[in-house]
């Protein structure tokens, strides 16, 4: 019988940078839903986005943060940089680890603009998810490369 060496977090490495940047664009859905958008702001704050996005977040008869739009943003970013280190030869798993450990301080932060959030007790869920995410992602770097460097 033919064995082959399945490299799972190679491949997980290659599908990273497509997953975040399918999420920058999915976020594009909550606007057109007028769902997960944070706080109400001012019009003055709201202003300096353009036309389409003030109108999208004027709900109710108040203004809102485009949480979508910080999170794409984001996301997007996270797309970039994870292209770019895709080319660097590093160990398996680091791009799939950076994904989540990037793509879960960015929504940590910005949950914390949202108004809708499930919430355990005074904390916001998707919150605690990502702070479970960011520290699998420094576990995951600390073991593949402070402890191997020793």
């Amino acid at each position: 019988m033919l064995r082959t060496k399945f490299k799972f977090l190679r491949y997980a490495d290659v599908a990273a940078p497509s997953i975040i940047i399918a999420q920058a664009v999915g976020r594009w859905g909550n606007f057109f839903n007028q769902e997960a958008y944070g706080s109400q702001v001012s019009y003055e704050f709201i202003s300096r986005f353009p036309d389409f996005i003030q109108k999208g977040m004027y709900i109710g008869g108040s203004y809102y943060h485009p949480t979508f739009l910080y999170e794409s943003i984001w996301d997007f970013s996270v797309f970039i940089l994870l292209i770019i280190l895709l080319r660097k030869n590093l160990k398996d798993g680091t791009i799939i680890f950076l994904y989540i450990g990037l793509y879960s301080l960015g929504r940590f932060f910005i949950e914390g603009l949202r108004t809708d959030s499930l919430m355990l007790g005074p904390f916001r869920v998707a919150q605690l998810v990502s702070l479970i995410g960011v520290i699998i992602c420094l576990l995951f770097v600390l073991y593949k490369y402070v402890k191997k460097a020793k």
